[in-house]
């Protein structure tokens, strides 16, 4: 009886594994903040050297896409100054060619893009009546069933409607 009043006072091993556990974070709690302190202080503790050479790098990169945006802005500003004349003597002929192109190749590709449509269609209804089931087939045979009720129902109250015109 003894032995059975202390396990009765004595918690279940989850209980105390739980209490062992949540000590085990609260500690890891403590230590967390303190990690996070010390790790500032370790990246501004760089050589001098190797801040030296990220800056000079950085100046280098910056330095070279700012001069070669430059450059490429001047090259537009002189082609655009030489092209401008020819677009002005050539607009008669251009912009109707233009309008062409593009009126031509928005009908290729929609062209295309319908033809595709509808090899994918025609393979899809091949695949469906040789039972092969594509994407969406039950979809449709559920479509068919519910349609097919409705038309039953529709049937039956026209006949019930038409006795009752025609009966007593």
């Amino acid at each position: 009886m003894a032995l059975r009043k202390h396990q009765h006072t004595r918690l279940p091993e989850s209980a105390t594994s739980y209490a062992v556990g949540y000590r085990e974070q609260a500690s890891m709690a403590e230590r967390i903040p303190q990690q996070l302190q010390q790790q500032p202080h370790r990246q501004t503790q760089q050589p001098r050297s190797h801040q030296v050479v990220k800056a000079a790098t950085a100046v280098t990169a910056g330095g070279s896409l700012l001069v070669l945006s430059g450059l490429t802005l001047a090259g537009t500003v002189i082609a655009l100054t030489v092209a401008t004349p020819l677009l002005v003597i050539f607009s008669p002929v251009l912009v109707p060619a233009a309008i062409t192109v593009f009126l031509l190749t928005s009908g290729f590709v929609a062209s295309s893009g319908f033809g595709l449509g509808a090899l994918t269609v025609l393979s899809w209804i091949y695949r469906y009546v040789t039972g092969r089931h594509p994407p969406g087939a039950d979809q449709l045979d559920q479509a068919r069933m519910k349609l097919a009720g409705k038309a039953r129902e529709m049937k039956d109250k026209a006949e019930q409607y038409g006795q009752q015109v025609t009966g007593p």
